[in-house]
């Protein structure tokens, strides 16, 4: 029987991982059909363009209320992304009986929080870099991520303040609740968190693939 695929369908990669290797394409140039074949197909879908069609060897994630002792502060746990979810369960397994903090930068920004006994505490969600550059048409878009005081040109001076706008977003919110939960590990990953860590002022663990991690841990929890 040929091995389970886990994807991770997000608003701007599509990734997977097959037999231990990760893989990731642009969700609009995404296609289903261009998986290896698989005995079943574990899918966490965020994306809000891409559809998914029924079949018989796709299970498709929703966020549950509890993972073993990791429980989801939702009062309607499905309406938590699957990803975030899926993300808190690979960090939870990396020391179950330890509090953590993840931060997740991708398209969206996201911070969970999660106690000692495994209790999700809650989150919150900001835009990421891309999108924020985005809100304007009439500004230039770059991909510039040098941090300095301020520009001489207008390009410059949007690249400057949403990096400053995101990055002291990040820190300020870690450090807030670094203020009452001071003994917690911090995990960070998401496809923007390459740009952005030589910004940030706290003390992290990098974990790039995490919600693929967790996808397949929860597809060996549940069978």
């Amino acid at each position: 029987m040929t091995s389970s695929i886990y994807l991770d369908i997000g608003n701007s990669n599509a990734k997977w991982k097959y037999e231990d290797n990760y893989f990731d394409t642009p969700t609009n140039d995404f296609r289903l059909d261009k998986l290896p074949k698989s005995s079943k197909i574990w899918i966490s879908n965020v994306s809000s363009s891409f559809v998914i069609e029924s079949k018989p060897n796709f299970f498709i994630v929703e966020s549950q209320k509890r993972y073993k002792s990791l429980v989801n502060s939702y009062e309607k746990p499905n309406m938590l992304g699957s990803d975030r979810w899926l993300a808190m369960i690979a960090s939870y397994e990396r020391n179950p009986k330890k509090g953590f903090m993840l931060v997740d930068i991708g398209t969206a920004v996201t911070i969970d929080l999660v106690s000692n006994s495994g209790l999700h505490l809650g989150g919150v969600i900001f835009p990421g870099l891309s999108k924020i550059r985005e809100t304007f048409n009439n500004f230039p878009i770059t991909n510039e991520t040098k941090l300095n005081n301020i520009s001489q040109s207008t390009e410059g001076a949007w690249s400057i303040g949403t990096l400053d706008l995101v990055v002291n977003g990040i820190n300020r919110k870690v450090h807030d609740i670094k203020i009452s939960e001071p003994d917690i590990n911090i995990y960070l990953t998401g496809g923007g968190a390459s740009d952005l860590e030589k910004f940030l002022n706290f003390t992290y663990v990098y974990q790039k693939n995490l919600v693929l991690d967790g996808l397949e841990l929860f597809a060996n929890n549940v069978g």
